[in-house]
């Protein structure tokens, strides 16, 4: 049996509780996972690309795992388009989400684009868990910055991260 590869892809400045949920259940629908960590934002980062990988591998290692529910995960930076990057890694699928019907027209414009560009690799979608419909790293960002709590949306490692990352905020 093929191994079923998919990738996630984002710049996860920070992750969030969104982002875990979202991996939590990729890894149920593929044998291996990439998660892969966009080089160029387009946005100021916060943290830096290897701060971002770090983070990330970190949250990873404490994800709850169940036997044969798990794939293997891989965080891997990536640079360039999208298709590219998921043809290196040999993914079949790209993982995406959506919270609310602002994403989806975007989404929905990269689909197009990507199918242009690759017929052979699906994009799927999975909802976002209600409890994290509203996350986004923008957001946990400006809260943090003005000294709100952000522990409902970061885990205590990368609330720690922020909070370190404080002056950098302003």
């Amino acid at each position: 049996m093929a191994t079923r590869v998919g990738l996630y892809p984002g710049t996860f400045d920070p992750i969030h509780n969104g982002h875990m949920d979202i991996i939590g259940r990729a890894v149920k629908l593929v044998d291996r996972l990439v998660v892969g960590v966009a080089v160029e934002t387009g946005k100021n980062s916060l943290f830096t690309l290897d701060e971002r990988v770090a983070i990330l591998q970190a949250e990873l290692d404490h994800l709850p795992t169940a036997v044969g529910e798990r794939a293997e995960i891989v965080v891997t930076p990536f640079n360039g388009l999208l298709m590219h990057f998921a043809r290196k890694v040999g993914a079949g699928v790209i993982i995406r989400s959506l919270r609310a019907v602002a994403d989806f027209e975007y989404e929905f414009q990269m689909t197009a684009m990507n199918q242009q560009l690759d017929r052979d690799i699906e994009t799927v979608f999975l909802m976002a868990d209600p409890r994290h419909q509203a996350i986004a790293s923008s957001l946990v960002k400006v809260i943090a910055k003005l000294d709100g709590d952000v522990s409902k949306f970061v885990s205590p490692r990368v609330r720690d991260a922020l909070l370190a990352k404080a002056g950098q905020l302003g």
